[in-house]
C-alpha cells in the first residue's frame, strides 16, 4: 500500500507573498498558491523593527481588538513543510490562523515580546498595502 503525502495549507502575510522577496522559499519547495484570503477580525499587523528583508508580524488579539488582514494561502507537502520551517526564525513562528470564512490554516504569527518596538500597521489591511501606501 502506498501512502499519500499529506498536504499542509499555510497562510503567509509578508515577505513570502507572491510579489515579495522570500516567496521563492515556498516555490523552490513546490508550494502551490491556493488563494488570497483575509483573516478573521482577530489580528493586528506590525512592521517588525530591523527585519531584513522587511517583514511584518501578525499577532492575534481578543475579539473586537483586531481587524481582517490580507493573507495568501499556499499548500505544500508535509516533507517540504518541514524543510520550509527551517527558514522560519524568531520572532516569527507558525501557529493556527483563523480565516474570514471560518476555516483555520497554519500560518505566520509573531512573538508578542517584539511588539513594543514595532509599528502597528493594521490600518492598511495587509503588508503589500502598507508597502504601497505612498504611491
Amino acid at each position: 500500500m502506498i501512502s499519500e503525502t499529506k498536504r499542509i495549507r499555510l497562510a503567509v502575510v509578508g515577505a513570502h507573498l507572491r510579489s515579495q522577496p522570500l516567496n521563492h522559499q515556498l516555490t523552490d519547495l513546490g508550494a502551490e498558491f491556493v488563494r488570497s484570503a483575509r483573516t478573521g477580525p482577530l489580528y493586528r499587523l506590525y512592521e517588525l523593527d530591523a527585519a531584513t528583508p522587511p517583514k511584518p508580524g501578525l499577532l492575534r488579539f481578543a475579539s473586537g481588538e483586531g481587524a481582517k488582514i490580507r493573507v495568501e494561502v499556499w499548500e505544500l507537502n508535509s516533507e517540504n513543510f518541514g524543510a520550509f520551517m527551517e527558514n522560519v526564525s524568531a520572532p516569527l513562528c507558525i501557529g493556527t490562523i483563523e480565516l474570514e470564512d471560518g476555516k483555520s490554516v497554519k500560518g505566520f504569527l509573531c512573538e508578542a515580546h517584539v511588539i513594543p518596538a514595532a509599528r502597528d500597521i493594521t490600518e492598511f489591511g495587509g503588508w503589500v498595502e502598507y508597502l504601497n501606501r505612498d504611491g
